[in-house]
Order: C-alpha cells, then sequence, then structure tokens
C-alpha cells in the first residue's frame, strides 16, 4: 500500500518533533535546513499512519539498517517499508512482502542526465515523447523504486536496470509536480 503526503509545508516542525521517536528526532534534527527536517519528519509520520491502518500498530517505529544503508523496523521485521522524497511530497510504502517506491518532483527534462541513466531504447522512447519530463521522470522512478526493492539503492550504471516487463504502479500527478513508482516483491 502506498502513502502520499504532498503538503509537507504546511505543519509546525515544533509540535511534530514531540510526535517522533528520539532516534527520529535526532535524526530530523541534523538536517541543516528546512526542507530537509520538514521531509524526515513527515515521512515518519506517515510511516506511522500507514503502520497503524495497515498493521495496528500505535507505537513509534523505531529502525536498524541493514547492510546497504537498506531501514527495517526493529520491532516488526515481517512488515517491509520503504521511504522516498522529493521536494514538495513524500511517499511510503509498507506491506507484507518487499517493497520499493521513489518519488520525484517534475522537472526540465536534461539530456545528459538521460543519456547517462537511460538505456538507448529507454532514450529514443523519452525523446520521441511530447512531454520529455515527465517521460524521463517515469523511467527514472521506475529504475529507483526497483533497486530500493532489492536494497541496492542507486549504482552507477542505472542503463542495465529494465523495468518494462516488471509490475511496477507509475503515478503522474501533473497538479502537484511529481511522479512516483511502486514495486512490490
Amino acid at each position: 500500500m502506498i502513502y502520499i503526503d504532498d503538503d509537507i509545508m504546511s505543519f509546525d516542525i515544533e509540535t511534530a518533533l514531540g510526535l517522533l521517536s528520539e532516534q527520529r528526532r535526532k535524526q530530523a534534527l541534523r538536517y541543516a535546513h528546512e526542507l530537509g527536517r520538514r521531509q524526515c519528519i513527515a515521512s515518519y509520520l506517515l510511516l506511522k499512519n500507514a503502520l497503524k491502518s495497515e498493521f495496528g500498530i500505535d507505537e513509534n517505529p523505531l529502525f536498524e539498517y541493514l547492510e546497504g544503508g537498506k531501514p527495517v523496523l526493529l520491532n516488526h521485521p515481517d512488515i517491509h517499508f520503504n521511504i522516498s522524497h522529493c521536494r514538495t511530497a513524500v511517499a511510503i510504502a509498507v506491506g507484507k512482502t518487499p517493497v520499493g517506491v521513489d518519488i520525484e518532483t517534475i522537472r526540465p527534462y536534461k539530456e545528459m542526465l538521460a543519456r547517462h541513466v537511460l538505456s538507448d531504447a529507454e532514450y529514443e522512447a523519452v525523446n520521441s515523447s511530447e512531454r520529455r519530463d515527465i517521460a524521463f521522470i517515469k523511467y527514472w522512478t521506475r529504475k529507483e523504486a526497483t533497486l530500493k526493492l532489492s536494497g541496492e539503492g542507486i549504482r552507477n550504471d542505472l542503463k542495465t536496470i529494465v523495468t518494462d516487463q516488471l509490475p511496477i504502479e507509475t503515478v503522474v500527478n501533473e497538479e502537484k509536480g511529481y511522479v512516483y513508482s511502486l514495486i512490490t516483491g
């Protein structure tokens, strides 16, 4: 199941800090800039909401981190989750099987970046698209969600990550200015 918060600028940071675990509060306060703090806080609060809705869990989640840096729930290893954020929104995916989610702000298309991360076929598809910016972000989120599902995270050669045959849900929200992709294992 996916949860999105695309209004991360509306909450009071000081009040929200009181709703976090000590572990997450310390992490949020390490961010020098307000946006990073907001993303950290909003994603945690959204995860709390998702865990309550999906699994009836009321306690503040605590994390431990796997070798590649992927967080897991300390007291609920049977529950899988993934977090992503962009400038305007955060996304949380939770489930009984591994999940991967990526959310990205729609931004101007950069051909050099596209050449670096897209296969030849993907690059051609993007460049023949009416909205190259959105077409590129769709590929990007699909690739990143796939890597996050496996716990690998972003690696150097994204061209080799082919997602066309994978069961990935990709949603474009032009009104709010983001694209997200979700994959479940």
